[in-house]
């Protein structure tokens, strides 16, 4: 059973918006989010909180900027998903401008999720070494890399850590580190994405050989320019979008709807179905992101930074194609994975499940694990990890959570009442991973549930749903869809969210699994369309829904996009 919960709006605050001059449904949405000034809504890039705010950066533009000026070989080690891919496709694209004219060099390597798994490891730094550089960059990763540090050490390699994620007890001994998280640090924004972070550190360097004289004898490169990266990345990892993070992600997507974007962004986009000009925040996370992650989780997520970094459209529409092949590819496993899933808990009486959940079946794909445990979350409200196999006898997890339990703070209390029980792991609230022995997966089943258990409250494991309220019938148009559509939402920030009930005409199913609905409101006439649907509508139904535009023969219409349903 889902529980409706109407955000409440304080009027002082709605007020006060109406009275700077925002329309009165965008006043009310955004005092419901804790709004109280239309200039928290400004987001241009002077607002945007400074560089010598986050811990370290000054340090790494010094160091990076001594690197440019010895000629030095530089290599950015990645991540496998999304916001790695930006990271790192953004770090080459600005070293290369910035070192224009030097001797320095400006590499990447991306491990191997399957056989090198995560993070800075001893092997990474082994194989990296074989390029022989003078300095490792990691992007979107590192900060729980100690070994792997050491070892760069011991090879005479200089390390520089930009990540996000939430720091161990002990940190690396890195030459710098730039983490918002990291202790000390006073950064205002705790979440920025590892691309954001990567954006901070380029805009800090280039501060720094400002200074240097550095653009006396070469053109000084406008970084902006590399924001529809900083976009893509934010969205993609579900990041909070605080203030800071809305001023990039928003100026991102002005530059990609004026058409300002790479080429394989564009490649991507076409390839999804979608314009630039009508971009939004939603296309960011579920037609590109997929897209690029799809490398990622099926084969080499060299061949998404390639496709970030070529200028060239027939390459990029080519690298387009094969991500948008490995995506269609990953939805055929996962659908599959997910069948398996449901099977294994169709004898789990839900009244009685588990506080939190572990799965595992031998044929399950590493890559693809961790939108199994998300959609398995998603169905039963629970905490989830789902495991695939690894290599000599481990079993690789990925889990996500439900508010009220933060997954990686769980996985820290296993390791410390089971020592040894977990091999490796990491993450932050909603998302981890873990690794561990197969022979050990019935006892972390267990302790999980257990400790889930703990953490976790009865109304924590309720699902609730909360929304906005009844939507004027008056606001049922193409200018308000269109007005809604033009804003920043996003994790932390959601977007609109309206129920009320209707009256059904007509349904009928689309392609056996969506369901396409005629509704009627005081007279009002509106078509709704829910995805992937679970109940069937009444005559009368209680319906949740996004106001979204629909778009068919280049005709534009309004169309209720349903969240849920529940007949009266």
């Amino acid at each position: 059973m889902t529980r409706l919960v109407r955000r409440p709006v304080p009027s002082k605050l709605q007020w006060q918006l109406e009275q700077q001059g925002l329309h009165p449904l965008l006043a009310r949405l955004y005092a419901a989010r804790g709004v109280s000034d239309a200039a928290e809504l400004d987001y241009e890039l002077k607002s945007l909180l400074p560089p010598q705010a986050l811990k370290g950066a000054g340090a790494a533009a010094e160091l990076l900027a001594d690197a440019l000026e010895a000629d030095a070989r530089l290599l950015i080690v990645a991540d496998y998903d999304c916001d790695g891919a930006t990271a790192c496709a953004l770090g080459i694209r600005a070293l290369r401008q910035l070192a224009a004219g030097s001797g320095a060099t400006v590499e990447y390597l991306v491990p191997d999720r399957f056989t090198l798994g995560y993070g800075l490891s001893p092997a990474i730094v082994d194989l990296a070494a074989e390029r022989q550089p003078d300095l490792i960059i990691t992007v979107d990763n590192g900060i729980a890399s100690l070994e792997g540090v050491a070892r760069a050490r011991e090879l005479g390699i200089a390390t520089l850590i930009t990540d996000h994620h939430l720091p161990g007890d002990t940190l690396p001994e890195a030459e710098c580190i730039v983490n918002p998280n990291q202790p000390g640090c006073e950064f205002p924004s705790k979440h920025l994405a590892g691309v954001g972070v990567m954006f901070y550190v380029m805009l800090a360097l280039r501060a720094e050989l400002r200074e240097r004289g550095w653009f006396a004898e070469r053109p000084e490169p406008n970084l902006a320019n590399l924001l529809d990266l900083v976009a893509l990345g934010t969205v993609a990892d579900v990041v909070k979008l605080d203030r800071n993070n809305r001023i990039l992600v928003s100026q991102g997507l002005q530059r990609m709807r004026a058409g300002r974007l790479c080429a394989g962004l564009q490649a991507l986009l076409r390839a999804g179905g979608r314009e630039p000009r009508r971009l939004t925040a939603f296309d960011l996370g579920f037609v590109l992101g997929p897209r690029l992650n799809a490398a990622g989780r099926l084969s080499d997520m060299g061949i998404g930074i390639e496709s970030l970094l070529t200028d060239d459209p027939g390459m990029a529409l080519a690298y387009a194609q094969k991500l948008d092949g490995l995506n269609r590819e990953r939805r055929e496993i996962e659908a599959e994975m997910q069948d398996q899933a449901l099977a294994l808990l169709e004898r789990v009486e839900m009244d009685n499940a588990p506080p939190g959940m572990a799965l595992f079946e031998p044929d399950w794909h590493q890559g693809v694990v961790g939108i199994l445990a998300s959609r398995i979350k998603d169905r039963l409200h629970r905490p989830v990890f789902a495991f695939a196999r690894g290599e000599n006898g481990e079993l690789k997890g990925s889990g996500r959570s439900i508010p009220g339990l933060h997954l990686r703070d769980a996985l820290d209390l296993i390791s410390k009442r089971a020592p040894g029980l977990l091999l490796r792991f990491g993450g932050h609230a909603a998302a981890a991973g873990v690794t561990l022995l197969e022979q050990d997966f019935n006892r972390f089943r267990d302790l999980f549930a257990e400790i889930a258990g703990e953490l976790l409250s009865p109304g924590d494991l309720s699902r609730s749903l909360e929304t906005d309220g009844a939507l004027e019938t008056a606001h049922y148009n193409l200018e308000t869809a269109q007005l809604l559509e033009a804003q920043i939402w996003g994790q932390g920030f959601p977007p609109p969210l309206f129920e009320d009930e209707f009256t059904v005409e007509q349904q009928r199913i689309l392609k056996e699994k969506h369901l396409k609905l005629r509704l009627n409101k005081n007279g009002q006439v509106i078509d709704g369309i829910q995805f992937n649907y679970t109940n069937q509508p009444g005559n009368r139904s209680r319906i949740v829904y996004r106001l979204g535009i629909n778009e068919y023969k280049g005709v534009q219409s309004t169309q209720l996009m349903i969240e849920h349903l529940e007949a009266l």
